[in-house]
């Protein structure tokens, strides 16, 4: 297997496993063993445990961005790529309910921690915020579309939080729903108070 192929497969696995089990709880040995690496050759590719973190944190970053201008590049409307944001709950629910939310959960625990890749972490919630605020001055949204993109993160990470703690389908689907109704009143920026 080649040297770069082999390193994707150990940040594949690596963040499979961070967002599973978390990131204090898996060691060299477990990603080692879902890769089917000896610890030499997982040596050859990261030192240590931090150097893996940091290249699922940029993966995760650069997966990110390409889905939301994804979204953007296929001619989407602000309204249909915001809408587009709120449905990764639907589409990721199973997981969700099981492990939260990948970028939420990394975020806590590198916090609680006091990890120094805690602001690596906070950029994958940056990258939303920024987004999502594009998306509401796209919109027409002026100085109030950074509270907009805020309090739409809030919500979509609360949501997140409590399908997690409380795994029922039907409670999930009225929260996608009520944002999309949400959605639907700032679609239009003369709704909004000043």
């Amino acid at each position: 297997m080649a040297a770069s192929a082999t390193r994707e497969k150990i940040v594949t696995a690596a963040d499979r496993l961070f967002y599973e089990r978390g990131f204090e709880y898996t060691s060299f040995a477990d990603v080692a063993a879902v890769v089917g690496i000896s610890r030499g050759n997982f040596y050859y590719h990261f030192r240590t445990k931090d150097e893996i973190l940091v290249a699922v944190i940029e993966r995760r970053i650069k997966d990110r961005h390409a889905m939301l201008e994804g979204w953007v590049a296929q001619g989407k409307s602000p309204r249909e790529c915001l809408a587009s944001f709120i449905s990764i709950l639907t589409v990721n629910a199973a997981k969700i309910r099981a492990y939260g939310c990948p970028v939420g959960t990394l975020f806590s625990e590198l916090s609680k921690l006091n990890h120094p890749q805690e602001a690596g972490a906070r950029a994958l919630f940056d990258l939303f915020r920024h987004w999502l605020r594009q998306r509401f001055e796209d919109m027409g949204h002026g100085a109030e579309a950074d509270a907009l993109a805020m309090q739409l993160l809030a919500r979509s990470q609360g949501a997140a939080s409590l399908a997690n703690a409380y795994p029922d389908d039907a409670f999930l689907a009225r929260e996608v729903d009520q944002m999309m109704a949400w959605l639907d009143t700032v679609a239009d920026p003369a709704t909004i108070p000043s």
